[in-house]
């Protein structure tokens, strides 16, 4: 049983924002942290698969999937049956001090599925940024190492640890330092700005052995590194797909020198690329990865699932409150049935049909430089000079409001890319929609951009 619903499209009744909306957009400046980061004013109230209605009656199709967390849709109705037995059973009594079978339960399936060969261990946790702390601390304690390697263009979180890993946008720094010693960044992969001439699996392989021929000769020594946190596809990065040759070479370089592979699939997995994990599209087996947002459709969840014979700490290591709380895990095994039974194979049956019908959108469509990714993982990168490659993420901004005031949720990632990330039970029609949207926002934007270039052309150009 899906949560999808048959919809012949968004229903916008008001100006955006509503007048309720415009109440609680002015509530929101009075009480609510300014530290978030809204791309346009949706004030939700319900949602239901992948509509999502705002507190005046309009509805959207949901492109965002609350950033990669509904991957079974909103309020799938297994999911709220699940939450709903759970939470009148037992809500909380804290695994850090005490026993739920649930905790055995949703770890022996995540040790299933598991990208790398068990037995496994895991670790509950609230949020991804807790996921990758975990993993962050782990690598130390199993190691005795203390130097960590991350990549630039990387979103790992804002806990001050995950900061540290993460290089993605100066602001999330600004002000917070000093940040945890000991992390080194280099460069990752991106096969769409490689070199003008050069191959791409040379590229992303010499990409990779810059650790090795420069950092390791002449920064760190490579039996001081504890481990390596890698995106198989970067995030907020600008979705970017990690080349298979590239993963191979940074689990060679792990194996070689005694270094943990950490795989960061807090967005990437959970079925969103067509396959369970998303470095299950590289081959390479990772030796940790962290898990969160599409693990519990919306509920507060996330998991560090290792080799059993990493996690070797001893009590007092590492805990949390509410990690692994009942009423969450219910929701994890609810969601794992979903996405077993229909959503993964979904995913990629519809990134297949969305991919066959963007995939020509850098030759025939204006300001799209790129088209990327795996199953409902998929990126458009906008550029406004084709041939320079010259990011656009100013136009990116436009065709993102565009679609909204037309009824569609897309959010930005990295400095210029869309991503395009519905729920894993989206259907063909609902596709269909929210990209002729999308060609007829990219074709409005293009056009105001041309008609103010040559406004703003000297006279007689």
């Amino acid at each position: 049983m899906t949560a999808t619903i048959s919809v012949a499209g968004p229903k916008i009744r008001t100006k955006l924002p509503g007048p309720n909306a415009q109440r609680v957009l002015e509530n929101d400046a009075r009480i609510i942290s300014p530290s978030y980061t809204r791309s346009y004013p949706l004030v939700a109230k319900r949602g239901r698969g992948v509509v999502i209605e705002d507190v005046d009656g309009n509805e959207f199709l949901d492109f965002s999937s609350g950033i990669a967390v509904t991957s079974t849709g909103h309020c799938h109705p297994e999911v709220v049956a699940a939450i709903q037995k759970q939470a009148a059973e037992l809500i909380h009594m804290s695994g850090t001090d005490f026993y739920y079978e649930s905790m055995i339960t949703l770890g022996d399936r995540l040790s299933k599925i598991a990208p790398m060969a068990g037995p496994h261990r895991v670790y509950y946790g609230n949020s991804g940024a807790e996921a990758i702390e975990c993993a962050l601390k782990l690598a130390r304690y199993h190691t005795k190492r203390q130097h960590i390697i991350a990549f630039y263009g990387a979103f790992h979180g804002r806990t001050m640890g995950a900061l540290s890993l993460t290089a993605s946008k100066p602001q999330q720094h600004r002000r917070f330092s000093p940040l945890m010693p000991g992390v080194t960044h280099i460069p990752y992969p991106n096969v769409y700005r490689r070199p003008e001439g050069t191959d791409a699996d040379e590229y992303a392989v010499s990409v990779a052995r810059f650790l090795e021929e420069k950092v390791f000769a002449t920064d760190i020594a490579p039996e001081e590194v504890a481990a390596i946190f890698v995106e198989a596809i970067q995030g907020e990065g600008g979705y970017l797909p990690a080349p298979a040759s590239f993963m191979r070479e940074i689990r060679r370089i792990c194996d070689k020198h005694g270094i943990l592979m950490v795989c960061d699939e807090v967005q990437s997995g959970c079925g969103r690329t067509g396959k369970w994990w998303a470095v299950q599209h590289t081959g390479v087996e990772p030796d940790m990865i962290t898990i969160a947002k599409g693990i519990a459709s919306g509920m507060p969840l996330s998991v560090c699932l290792t080799k059993a014979e990493i996690m070797d700490w001893v009590p007092g290591s590492h805990a949390s409150t509410y990690g692994g709380n009942p009423v969450a895990i219910a929701a994890a095994l609810a969601t794992l049935d979903v996405l077993e039974r229909e959503g993964m194979k979904n995913a990629e049956a519809m990134g297949k049909h969305i991919l066959k019908r963007i995939s020509k959108w850098p030759e025939t469509m204006p300001l799209v430089g790129d088209v990327r990714g795996h199953g409902l993982m998929l990126g458009v990168e906008f550029v406004s000079d084709k041939a320079k490659k010259t990011p656009a993420g100013e136009l990116r901004d436009k065709v993102v409001e565009y679609a909204f005031e037309k009824g569609i949720l897309y959010l930005g990632a990295g400095p210029n890319t869309l991503r395009i990330a519905p729920p894993l039970i989206v259907s063909a029609e609902q596709c269909d929609i929210a990209l002729d949207i999308l060609e007829e926002a990219i074709r409005a934007v293009a056009a105001l951009h041309e008609k103010g270039a040559k406004v703003g052309q000297p006279s007689g150009a």
